[in-house]
């Protein structure tokens, strides 16, 4: 298995992920409504928005994947926030970055995974990644991707919003 990279700017990637203040903080319809609305349009099982920390994935948002977060290095995602365009595993089992990942030889048997980076806007640095997941291979239609790009767009919007981050005082 390749473990999750961890590239050089890696405690300026994450002084970025803090700044947004998401990590740990309750689910929001915002994010929720998103997820659900992929998992159904795509007809996949599984559908997140995760925030790559330190050594943890966790998840702001998270449809039909087991507990709250992940362990970084054999996250999927961990390697997605650092592709320059949309990371699609077809097969997991054909891909031999993948083939012996815990979420492939065990639960919840993961076999095809597809995720965007998601950045801070501000600072264009990474911070986690918006993906689908599924129990069997597929590969997605051009209007599918199309779909994933747009939710990753839009929770990439919401999680830049100035309402995440202004705190007002009187």
């Amino acid at each position: 298995m390749l473990k999750a990279p961890i590239l050089s700017g890696e405690e300026k990637r994450l002084e970025s992920l803090h700044e947004l203040m998401m990590l740990d903080t309750p689910s929001e319809p915002r994010f929720d409504k998103i997820t659900s609305d992929i998992a159904g349009k795509l007809n996949v099982p599984i559908c997140t928005v995760s925030l790559v920390d330190n050594d943890r994935e966790w998840f702001k948002s998270n449809f039909g994947y087991p507990g709250a977060e992940g362990n970084r290095s054999t996250s999927f995602c961990g390697h997605a926030m650092y592709a320059k365009n949309i990371f699609i595993i077809e097969d997991t089992l054909k891909d031999s970055r993948f083939a012996d990942n815990p979420s492939v030889i065990g639960e919840p048997h993961i076999r095809f995974y597809a995720g965007l980076a998601l950045y801070n806007r501000k600072t264009k640095d990474p911070i986690g990644a918006f993906c689908v997941k599924d129990y069997k291979p597929r590969t997605l239609t051009l209007e599918e991707i199309d779909l994933l790009i747009t939710a990753a767009e839009k929770v990439e919007e919401e999680l830049n919003s100035k309402t995440n981050v202004e705190i007002i005082t009187h």
